[in-house]
């Protein structure tokens, strides 16, 4: 089984986790259905579930090396993680914003490697989108549900996680033009008309990743019409999830130079 996850590091009914779950025959990937939690704890405990897997998820799996080194935090992976779940959210914002503080204007973040080539927002980032905290909520929830991460931690090798990044995809599809929005007031008929391109785009596998979308009219529907784009984005970090499965362990087409504390966006 195949999935892609659209995380949300505070979920609630209105905001949930969507997780889309399907598979991949001959090119083709076809979504079976999409699960939502409205808690961490409800997506957590079925991650832990037995089962066979390859999931694709849209949080970063890693901080900036150079973030991690000026802190003097530890650089091996599992010891920082565990580094920086322990502490709260308001000293990752003071701190990150010191770091920031103390850089020049145009240079404020530090970066990953993966993050140009994909186009993500750096993962020290706590606001618009705060993709720190979404590492702090949904790692440890990885790590604690034993699933393996290649290339940073292993685990169960029938539960595999990958770092995900929907906006990989529909960039390369849409451009800049917007196609998503949790404020109603911007729900606008222009963003509509950029998810069912974007969607027809996948259908004719018009993306990097050479794999056409399968979709029955009612998905179609259901995928234009969420206008959070969250059930987009978790189709599209499913495509990301086939992709890889093509290329198979140990690396599931994730460089060999990869830095093994930074972690890397599949399909980048």
């Amino acid at each position: 089984m195949l999935l892609g996850c659209d995380f949300s590091s505070a979920p609630t009914r209105r905001k949930p986790v969507v997780v889309a779950l399907g598979h991949v025959h001959s090119g083709r990937v076809r979504v079976d259905r999409i699960e939502r939690f409205d808690s961490l704890a409800a997506w957590g405990a079925w991650l832990a579930q037995p089962g066979e897997w390859l999931g694709a998820f849209d949080f970063p799996f890693g901080l900036p090396r150079e973030l991690v080194t000026t802190l003097a935090w530890p650089t091996d992976w599992r010891a920082c993680v565990a580094h920086f779940a322990g502490l709260s959210r308001a000293d990752i914002r003071v701190r990150f914003a010191a770091f920031c503080d103390a850089r020049p204007v145009g240079g404020k973040f530090a970066h990953r490697a993966t993050d140009r080539p994909a186009g993500s927002s750096p993962s020290m980032k706590w606001v618009n989108p705060p993709v720190a905290y979404m590492l702090h909520a949904g790692v440890p929830q990885l790590l604690a549900a034993g699933v393996d991460l290649p290339g940073l931690h292993p685990g169960d090798t029938t539960r595999v996680a990958l770092e995900g990044y929907p906006g990989l995809l529909a960039r390369e599809v849409l451009g800049q033009r917007s196609y998503k929005s949790d404020d109603r007031a911007k729900q606008t008929p222009e963003r509509l008309i950029a998810r069912k391109d974007l969607i027809t785009a996948l259908e004719h596998g018009q993306t990097r990743l050479g794999l056409r979308l399968k979709l029955s009219h009612a998905q179609r529907d259901a995928l234009a019409d969420d206008a959070s784009g969250d059930s987009l984005d978790a189709v599209l970090c499913l495509m990301q999830a086939a992709w890889a499965l093509q290329q198979g362990a140990p690396r599931y087409g994730m460089p060999t130079d990869m830095d093994p504390l930074e972690g890397w966006i599949v399909s980048a």
